[in-house]
């Protein structure tokens, strides 16, 4: 994991933005956070975080778009990306690794599941 990684968490709905966050938080990194596609991808431009946890379903551009963008853009080449939504298994992951997803997460979520993932997308996407 690197030093001190920056994550993005981007999630329209308010109470798990702030479920994963205040999770995070007791990991020791650094946090963003986005509740539409369009901040998003701007916080991550401007920010180059270590890893983006995104939410499919928002509004304006969704996570799957936003995914896409980050994995087209040359200055975002180490960020990871995990995607997190409620639209069933099955839709997630299969197309999650369409747009470049690293991992997927459907929610509901186990927190310790949540831990896992970033930690191996961290790993495997340390710079």
């Amino acid at each position: 994991m690197p030093a001190t990684p920056t994550i993005l968490v981007a999630d329209d709905d308010i109470d798990i933005l702030s479920l994963i966050t205040r999770h995070l938080r007791t990991m020791g990194v650094k946090l963003l956070e986005a509740s539409d596609g369009e901040d998003a991808l701007r916080i991550a431009q401007r920010e180059k975080p270590n890893l983006v946890i995104l939410d499919v379903m928002m509004p304006g551009m969704s996570g799957w778009e936003v995914c896409r963008a980050i994995r087209d853009d040359e200055h975002l080449a180490n960020t990871g990306v995990i995607m997190l939504t409620g639209i069933g298994e099955r839709l997630n992951e299969m197309t999650s690794p369409l747009y470049g997803a690293d991992e997927f997460i459907d929610k509901p979520f186990e927190l310790g599941e949540l831990d896992t993932k970033v930690r191996k997308v961290l790993a495997m996407r340390k710079q």
